[in-house]
């Protein structure tokens, strides 16, 4: 998998952000070791003091614990896996809305289209088979 990283911030933070979604989709369960610090810098490309900043600051914020000789493994407390999914719910629900404003949208005109996505997406057919239909 290459990784692809944006010029305009960290690259420790952005490899703190993947690991932060893995977490909370379950792709690293509350308990579990997370990779060596050389594996990770294997697996995204990057020197291993980058990932020992990336753990550093995971272990700082809680979401991380080191068990000496053993690794670095994802908490088990549940108040700072809640608080994480928190925070990167509000970051993302900032960006987008951020984003939207700068391309010139409305509050209003974000809210409904906001809606009129969720309603298509509840009772749509999924984007991949829309695209799929209009190449045939």
């Amino acid at each position: 998998m290459d990784h692809i990283f944006d010029q305009n911030q960290p690259i420790y933070l952005q490899i703190l952000q993947r690991i932060y979604a893995k977490i909370l989709r379950g792709e690293y369960i509350p308990g579990e070791k997370l990779p060596s610090v050389i594996d990770a810098a294997i697996f995204f490309k990057v020197n291993h003091n980058t990932i020992a900043r990336v753990y550093s600051e995971m272990v700082r914020s809680g979401i991380a614990v080191i068990k000496r000789g053993e690794g670095t493994f994802v908490t088990e407390d549940q108040t700072v896996l809640r608080q994480l999914h928190e925070t990167m719910r509000c970051s993302l629900l900032e960006d987008f809305f951020t984003e939207m404003l700068r391309l010139g949208y409305s509050s209003s005109e974000i809210v409904e289209a906001l809606e009129q996505f969720i309603h298509n997406q509840e009772t749509g057919p999924n984007r991949s088979q829309e695209i799929g239909a209009i190449n045939r």
